[in-house]
């Protein structure tokens, strides 16, 4: 399973790469276990009143019926 240290890594080395992520597909189960992590859980709940519209570091989060599913999606 992946952590949120793991999703973090990815951000971070979205970063170094100069890409823009526009969106981060989660398999539902995934979502499930990271929404155990507390600041994951604080910053994905504290986006947005609607669930479809939720985000981690700004960047919307789609969930998926992969069940480990973790993608992130650059915009261009």
């Amino acid at each position: 399973m992946v952590d949120i240290n793991q999703l973090n890594n990815i951000f971070n080395a979205t970063v170094a790469s100069n890409k823009k992520p526009e969106r981060i597909l989660i398999g539902y189960k995934l979502y499930a276990e990271l929404m155990k992590d507390r600041r994951f859980f604080e910053e994905v709940v504290g986006s947005a009143m609607n669930p479809s519209k939720r985000t981690y570091n700004n960047i919307k989060i789609k969930v998926t019926q992969d069940e480990s599913q973790l993608e992130v999606k650059y915009s261009g």
